[in-house]
């Protein structure tokens, strides 16, 4: 680093610093404090925004990237509740995403943190790969040997992050791969594409198939390459910037070649980051307008239906919800009300609100792996709040979500089922009755 770049970017180097600009938006009033939850679950300064955008400051000043200074930039969640209760605007989503990419440069690791992150960034974003995980768990769940397992308590012996692994896992179900063409009911008022996921497509394949059941009933062809691959969200948030980009134009490539205007997302942590591919690829000279077009083209499913007027008849469902917000729906998308009014539009349906529903259940991406304690203290604080509503059912629109606040709850003894939005919206459609839907999520 030269002279005039250690003025400029103090101890960061010159690929996308955090912005100084930025970092002076923030007036530190605190009004962050009650938001982030990692500052609710500890009380400390520095694991609060304020205190990470000091010791962002204090890195762009020149002082060292210590592994003190990195255990808090890690601790965060990302979940941006902090910049939906800030007055000041501060983007701290651009700060956090920016100093964890220089992180991932400039900070060595210790080793077994290393071996970790290359084990889960091996396998997460790789549909493939994940779905030989799946295979591997049902066999695992099937055999009875995770039965066996847990009940010997065997599970004590592992590492933390292994044991988080283990108890968030979903009951593997039979599913069909879904056809890359679904023709609309009736007259067609459109074409869409569909992202299917990583997580999404290999662990809740039954949200990508009511999706589709939803959108042809609706009058919407609907298209699901079966060559996608992934948004690159985990990456991104986890500062992993170039590996992010990749997926970024492979994914862009693949929907163009497609031939859609709209892509439906239903997994709130992939439509984020595919709404900000614009500046992901900022600055590249082939895909910045092209991935700003895909940005701007991208929907959440919800956000899509809530938009178009109803064509097929919504039953009755007799039942009491428990909405949960996943993070990267409300506060990075600001997608509160389409996903309620959606399921109001079901008679019968009753809303419960969640005590606290603007912080964190813990999952936040791979973070129930890699902080799992932290993790596993949100989601007893979220599964204790979500059990106090009564709900004969919680919905969430973030995969990670449904299971880390289903562990949760199981731990308390709690078996409320959990499903998404376009699930129960689906089973309205279909006609399928409150006893029955509630059966079939309680299905082992």
């Amino acid at each position: 680093m030269s002279a005039i770049d250690e003025q400029l970017f103090g101890s960061f180097d010159g690929e996308h610093p955090p912005s100084k600009a930025l970092i002076d938006d923030c007036v530190h009033c605190g009004f962050c404090l009650p938001a982030c939850p990692t500052f609710v679950l500890w009380g400390e300064e520095m694991d609060s925004p304020r205190g990470r955008i000091y010791l962002m400051r204090a890195a762009l000043d020149g002082g060292e990237i210590t592994g003190e200074m990195v255990k808090h930039f890690d601790s965060c969640l990302g979940c941006m509740s902090c910049v939906t209760s800030c007055p000041s605007g501060v983007q701290y989503d651009k700060l956090i995403e920016a100093t964890r990419g220089q992180v991932e440069r400039l900070y060595r690791r210790p080793l077994a943190d290393r071996l970790k992150r290359a084990m889960v960034f091996s396998i997460f974003p790789f549909p493939h790969r994940l779905r030989i995980v799946r295979t591997l768990l049902k066999i695992y769940q099937s055999s009875g040997l995770q039965t066996f397992i847990r009940a010997a308590r065997v599970l004590r012996l592992f590492p933390p992050s292994l044991r988080a692994m283990e108890s968030i896992a979903p009951k593997i179900a039979r599913s069909e791969s879904l056809p890359e063409f679904s023709s609309a009911i009736g007259t067609s008022r459109g074409t869409v594409g569909l992202l299917l996921g990583c997580v999404q497509g290999a662990f809740f394949p039954e949200v990508n198939e009511a999706t589709v059941r939803v959108l042809t009933a609706e009058g919407y062809n609907v298209v699901a390459p079966a060559h996608q691959g992934c948004c690159g969200a985990l990456s991104g948030h986890s500062g992993r910037l170039h590996e992010a980009q990749g997926f970024a134009r492979r994914l862009i490539d693949c929907f163009e070649s497609a031939g859609v205007d709209t892509i439906i997302t239903n997994s709130a942590g992939c439509g984020s980051s595919m709404k900000e591919y614009g500046q992901l690829l900022s600055g590249d000279r082939i895909y910045q307008e092209r991935a700003q077009q895909f940005a701007d083209h991208t929907v959440d499913i919800a956000e899509f239906l809530a938009n178009t007027t109803p064509l097929s008849t919504r039953h009755p469902l007799a039942i009491t919800i428990a909405y949960h917000d996943a993070c990267h729906l409300g506060h990075a998308q600001r997608i509160r009300e389409q996903p309620r009014s959606l399921l109001l539009q079901i008679p019968q349906l009753s809303i419960v609100e969640i005590t606290e529903s603007e912080i964190c259940c813990g999952s936040a991406g791979v973070y129930n792996i890699f902080q799992s304690e932290a993790a596993s203290a949100l989601g007893e604080r979220k599964a204790g709040f979500v059990s106090l509503t009564n709900a004969d059912l919680l919905i969430a629109a973030n995969p990670g979500c449904s299971l880390q606040i289903s562990a949760a709850l199981q731990q308390r003894g709690n078996n409320m089922p959990a499903a998404h939005t376009i699930e129960l919206l689906d089973a309205s459609i279909q006609g399928e009755t409150a006893i029955a839907f509630l059966e079939r999520l309680r299905e082992p």
